[in-house]
Parts: structure tokens; C-alpha cells; sequence
């Protein structure tokens, strides 16, 4: 499942913008409202780990793929807005459809 640079982008994209949802909704209303930093930690932990494999991915297949630099920076931009990562997979999933259907 992992061996395509595509899915591997697609993977740590919903992967990391689940992990933000839960840091911005969850750790950090907890971390302010009931003064309990602890699950920030870990999470936040958690998102950095999984942002930095996914920006790797994004750079391995914008590499494999050749993709613009617009469209490279168009998917991190993604990556910092939240439900975007959710969006960018439905494209994501479009350009794997139509490269398969190339080769």
C-alpha cells in the first residue's frame, strides 16, 4: 500500500490533518479551558511527527511525479488549513485515477 509515493502523500495528508483537528478541537480547548497541558503534548508531539512525514512524501512525489511548484506548494498550503487535508485528497485521488489510467 505504501509503495506508491502518491498514496504515501494521500496517507500522512489525512493522517496529519486528522492530528491537527484533534490538537485545535480537542488538547488545546482542554489545555485552556481545564488548565491540563498533557494531551497537548502528546498530540502536538504527534502532529510535528506526522507534518514532517508528510512533507517528505510531498517532496519524494512532487520529485517522482515532476509536479509544478504551484501545485507542490498549493498541497502544503493545504496542509497548514484545517479540513483542507481532507479536500486536497479528493484531488489527490483524481490525479492517481488519471495517472493510472495513463500507464
Amino acid at each position: 500500500m505504501l509503495r506508491n509515493s502518491l498514496t504515501r502523500v494521500r496517507l500522512f495528508s489525512a493522517m496529519d490533518g486528522v492530528s491537527f483537528l484533534v490538537l485545535i478541537g480537542i488538547a488545546m480547548p482542554i489545555k485552556y479551558i481545564a488548565g491540563d497541558p498533557t494531551l497537548v503534548r502528546y498530540v502536538g508531539m504527534t502532529h510535528g511527527v506526522l507534518f514532517i512525514l508528510f512533507v517528505a512524501s510531498l517532496f519524494h512525489a512532487s520529485m517522482r511525479y515532476e509536479w509544478e511548484l504551484k501545485f507542490s506548494l498549493f498541497c502544503f498550503a493545504c496542509s497548514l488549513i484545517p479540513f483542507a487535508p481532507f479536500l486536497l485528497d479528493t484531488k489527490l485521488k483524481r490525479l492517481r485515477e488519471e495517472n493510472n489510467a495513463v500507464s
